[in-house]
């Protein structure tokens, strides 16, 4: 094609840094964004043939183009409910975080049900599980349901009690406990499982659902954030509303990727229908998910060894393993991918061991089955998670719970000997197992600076411990953000359109104030996203840099001609 004849770009973006996450460079040039697509990257002079009168050019001189962030672990809805409740986290005790939940009930009278999140005994005063009473004296005619800051659990009022008909007759759901008092009467605490018992506290009003759905979308731009993995499970619940998001994409209201998973539970009915129905570029089903285990900091997660703080408990699964072994095999059988919770390294154990069985069974497949968390590992697993080719699904965040590393419990929890295979991500990059980055969301921020930060750093909030924790286990920034890029795009089967710069590749990009291979650690966390086209198409632009129909650049400049991307 002669050059008069070139399709011209929509938009044309320019930088003295550029990561295509192909490599570990950063290089300076330019790309063209031709429709939803990358149509060419290099230099500015090869660039400069694609620039029409119509094309939209963006110079960002030493500012950060890549990626756009795709974050592999999250839960959208229960993150958009949590903006618009009552965040427990600063309370120190029962009591206060009982009068934070009457002040906000209070600002919020028309609301048929008091939500709230992020409350942990752990760090209280006392360390005791609260107990409904509490709730009772300031809010008696309300129903209030509380997540716990791991979403394993909640706390709730008489009077949700009443409404879900829960009793001192209710009995226990399997893989559940509602928690009771020495006279048998529910104290108001659901764990795991029988959160399920309140499914019909969480059927919202339609404006709040759409409403909630749009701030989401905003915050997911704002960071930077093209593509998700909504994980629906939670422990005995399922929050996802497939109608909402279908009505968003019909719209072109879609401006993040969803890729979603409901509960691997034995009966593939429901996932056999959402596997056909749900294939489109912005909302696509993407597999099967389920919780072996619980979290450290409670002693639920399960260990190969006992907790050494606690030496007659090993901590348990949430279903008997030959339960849950079943229900892969025949998922897996049916070509469905799997994400198996595991924190803990029985867990993590077991879970190999759920595919391994089923690669037995079945025969080796392309499946990209996961491991969600792997906060610890037994080193004779390392290994078998390369050779098995499971992918590594982790939120750094999450190893700095305690913002203060004196107060982290994980030392504790599991001991000298397997202090150094605590979040051991190094150690599975060196193994060649496939890491993917994300955030939890709602546990912990979305924000992916909070992740990159941790990871590169291994840092607390206090700064400690001195080179960070584990630093054999730090990666480079490199390493992070291709865990939250092109891993994520290879871990849902999107490697060839989504997690790179290249031609041909969807447009999913991020522009960064700043180089983030060119600052000090402190400053990742302030990183902030300018500019995030989703599919070719702007959907957030913080500040508008200098535009024009050409480069204004210097073309004797030879930095720019011999640092042509490739």
């Amino acid at each position: 094609m002669t050059t008069h004849e070139q399709v011209k770009a929509n938009v044309v973006l320019s930088s003295k840094a550029i990561f295509t996450g192909s490599d570990d460079a950063v290089r300076a040039g330019a790309l063209a964004i031709t429709g939803n697509r990358i149509t060419a990257i290099g230099s500015k002079e090869e660039i400069e043939n694609y620039i029409g009168p119509d094309t939209q050019v963006y110079d960002y001189g030493d500012q950060l183009i890549m990626p756009g962030f795709h974050d592999f672990h999250l839960h959208l809805l229960l993150g958009s409910l949590y903006h618009d409740c009552v965040n427990l986290l600063t309370a120190t005790s029962e009591e206060e975080a009982a009068l934070m939940v009457k002040q906000f009930a209070d600002s919020r009278p028309e609301d048929p049900w008091v939500f709230g999140f992020s409350w942990y005994h752990v760090y209280w005063k006392k360390k005791q599980l609260p107990h409904r009473a509490t709730l009772d004296r300031l809010i008696p005619d309300r129903p209030v349901f509380l997540f716990n800051a791991e979403c394993h659990g909640a706390w709730l009022n008489s009077k949700a009690l009443e409404i879900l008909n829960i009793t001192r007759d209710t009995a226990d759901p399997p893989f559940g406990h509602i928690e009771r008092d020495e006279q048998g009467e529910p104290t108001g605490f659901l764990y795991e499982t029988a959160m399920g018992l309140a499914r019909e506290a969480f059927q919202l009003p339609d404006e709040q659902k759409n409403r909630l759905f749009r701030g989401f979308l905003k915050q997911a731009g704002s960071f930077g954030i093209t593509s998700i993995n909504d994980f629906f499970p939670l422990p005995g619940l399922e929050l996802g509303d497939l109608d909402l998001y279908q009505s968003f994409e019909a719209s072109g209201e879609l401006s993040t990727r969803i890729h979603f998973l409901a509960a691997l539970d034995g009966n593939l009915d429901r996932p056999r229908y959402l596997r056909k129905q749900y294939t489109s570029g912005k909302l696509k089903f993407s597999g099967l998910k389920q919780f072996l285990d619980g979290v450290p900091t409670t002693y639920t997660a399960f260990l190969v060894d006992p907790y050494s703080d606690r030496p007659d408990s090993k901590g348990d699964t949430l279903i008997p393993q030959e339960t849950v072994k079943k229900w892969v095999v025949e998922a897996d059988k049916e070509d469905f991918r799997v994400r198996l919770h595991a924190c803990g390294d029985g867990a993590v154990r077991l879970g190999l061991d759920c595919f391994e069985a089923a690669r037995v069974q079945n025969g080796i497949r392309d499946s990209r089955h996961t491991i969600e968390h792997v906060e610890v590992i037994h080193p004779d697993d390392i290994q078998r998670m390369s050779h098995l080719q499971v992918i590594a699904s982790m939120q750094p965040e999450h190893m700095a719970a305690a913002p203060a590393f004196p107060d982290n419990c994980y030392p504790n929890r599991f001991g000298k000997e397997r202090d150094p295979y605590t979040w051991p991500i190094k150690t599975l990059l060196k193994n060649e197992v496939s890491l993917a980055f994300g955030s939890d969301y709602p546990i912990v921020p979305l924000d992916p600076m909070t992740e990159i930060y941790r990871a590169v750093t291994r840092l607390h909030d206090d700064h400690q411990p001195e080179g960070g924790w584990n630093p054999q286990e730090k990666i480079t920034m490199a390493e992070a953000l291709r865990a939250y890029t092109s891993a994520p795009a290879y871990g849902v089967f999107r490697e060839h359109e989504l997690g790179t710069l290249a031609p041909g590749m969807l447009a999913d990009i991020v522009v960064l104030d700043r180089n983030l291979f060119a600052i000090e650690p402190p400053l990742i966390r302030d990183t902030k996203a300018l500019l995030t086209i989703t599919d070719g198409k702007i959907v957030f632009n913080r500040g508008e840099p200098e535009t024009s129909n050409d480069f204004s650049f210097s073309r004797n400049d030879s930095h720019l001609k011999t640092s042509c991307l490739e």
